[in-house]
């Protein structure tokens, strides 16, 4: 019986780190995700002002 309650107890203990570990990875995964949404707002306000850098093609950059 003892045996029992000391797997229990180390289950319990293995069960609540992870529920924490998984709290915070959450966490982390929203802030993540709202710099990538930040990150896209912005480049789309470049491309809609015409200032993207990306040379697609045989295209010559506005500098040649």
């Amino acid at each position: 019986m003892e045996q029992l309650e000391e797997q229990i107890a180390h289950l319990t203990r293995i069960v609540d780190e992870m529920s924490e570990m998984i709290a915070k990875q959450d966490k982390e995964i929203r802030r993540m995700t709202m710099l990538v949404e930040k990150l896209a707002r912005r480049e789309a306000e470049r491309e809609a002002a015409g200032m993207g850098g990306v040379v697609i093609g045989d295209e010559t950059p506005p500098h040649y």
